[in-house]
């Protein structure tokens, strides 16, 4: 991942990998976590929210001067926002 984007969107997804070592010790498997806190808004929801939303460009389905509406206040709503 480089340090500088070129916008919010480049940020979304690969978040990263974290080894939870102490809570592992002594076992013999080895548990990662992965850390969507990471992405811009915090959450999952984020990364569903940008494929809709390239899916509908590739689709010709959304433009420029379209308006998206989404009728949530939850986690999707803010991904998308």
């Amino acid at each position: 991942m480089p340090g500088i984007y070129n916008d919010i969107t480049e940020t979304i997804g690969n978040t990263p990998l974290v080894r939870l070592n102490r809570m592992t010790q002594g076992l013999a498997a080895e548990i990662v976590v992965k850390v969507e806190s990471f992405n811009p808004m915090g959450c999952v929801k984020e990364r569903i929210a940008l494929s809709m939303i390239e899916a509908a460009e590739q689709a010709g389905l959304v433009h420029a001067d379209t308006t998206i509406v989404e009728p949530t206040s939850g986690n999707t709503g803010i991904g998308l926002a």
